[in-house]
């Protein structure tokens, strides 16, 4: 971690992720960074990405604090950028704020920063503590991160399954499987997401929105893309209406399209082929799987196109459960590979 961490530093960086998860799916090509300034355990300033990527986190919660940053701690959940974009470096920023020690979670990975920002704070006299929250930001700003190294979206698979794994009641019959809750707690991850997909046999046979209708976060829906090598999206569905594009080639180029124009969460959400080409592509690395008590029948359409949910299961390890009414969402994470030594 460099310079030591203190025991409020974990608890003024929670703060700081949870203000950062505010504004996941927002933030264009920027991460979603969340920022606090804190001076004798009193918080002057807070901040998070805002929409369209800036202001950024740090200038938001420096701004809020005003002339009383002099001589407080900021906590970061990214290292502060150390290039010059559309706005000044946020390490300079700090520096300019008299900001005395800065705690950051994890280093940013982009070329025109890694490490340069916590190099200019630390030229200015400032404490630099990072390391603190590691892993949750490591989660938080996996979109971000992913794309910045992978040169491709974070890919989140939704599937919403009967006990019996079928996703409806036949090719072409839209089937609510699961409850209340469960479509409450989708529409949340689809507001935290910066684009959805899905195939074009799911909008033949359901015409869906796609669109985040929780109160409030409305002007959250992601952007819709849909695959199809064939055919093409209608001006008369309700995703042509939204515009929605259609995506003609392989899974691996299409993503690589998508990180170039600055998107960094894609939710995939169906149907059963478009899943199964995903997972076979091996670009999922979250997913959420809801489970219902319904039992559809052997008439029914598999959830995965042939492909057992114990196999796709296989390269992935749970991250976390909860139970949504009468059925069960659990989020699944991609196995790392630990390399030899």
């Amino acid at each position: 971690m460099g310079a030591s961490a203190n025991n409020d530093d974990t608890r003024w960086m929670d703060v700081a992720l949870r203000l950062g998860r505010r504004a996941l799916g927002t933030t264009a090509e920027n991460p979603p960074v969340g920022c606090v300034i804190v001076k004798n355990g009193l918080l002057l300033g807070a901040g998070w990405t805002q929409p369209d990527g800036r202001p950024h986190a740090e200038t938001e919660a420096i701004t809020m604090a005003g002339e009383a940053a002099r001589g407080a701690t900021a906590y970061v959940t990214l290292e502060p950028c150390a290039h010059q974009g559309r706005t000044g470096p946020c390490a300079e920023a700090l520096v300019n704020a008299a900001i005395s020690r800065v705690v950051t979670a994890i280093e940013d990975p982009d070329p025109r920063v890694s490490g340069g920002g916590h190099a200019i704070l630390r030229k200015a006299g400032i404490e630099v503590v990072t390391g603190v929250g590691a892993d949750e930001a490591q989660r938080d700003l996996a979109g971000f991160l992913t794309r910045t190294t992978k040169k491709r979206p974070q890919v989140i698979l939704k599937l919403a399954i009967s006990t019996d794994h079928k996703i409806s009641e036949g090719w072409g019959k839209r089937t609510a499987v699961t409850g209340p809750e469960s479509w409450a707690r989708v529409h949340k991850l689809r507001s935290e997401c910066d684009a959805i997909l899905v195939g074009l046999a799911t909008v033949i046979s359901d015409n869906p929105e796609l669109t985040c209708r929780l109160p409030g976060l409305e002007d959250r829906s992601p952007k819709p893309f849909v695959m199809s090598r064939r055919g093409y999206v209608t001006s008369s569905s309700k995703l042509g209406q939204r515009g929605a594009e259609t995506l003609r080639g392989n899974v691996s180029e299409e993503l690589e399209k998508l990180a170039a124009r600055g998107f960094n969460r894609l939710l995939v959400e169906g149907g059963a082929k478009t899943a199964r080409s995903f997972l076979d592509a091996g670009v999922i690395d979250e997913f959420h799987l809801f489970r219902s008590p319904l039992v559809i029948g052997p008439q029914g359409v598999d959830a995965l196109a042939g492909l057992s949910l114990e196999t796709a299961l296989s390269d992935f390890t749970l991250l976390e459960q909860e139970t949504l009414g009468t059925d069960r969402l659990s989020v699944y994470e991609l196995r790392q590979v630990q390399s030899s030594p």
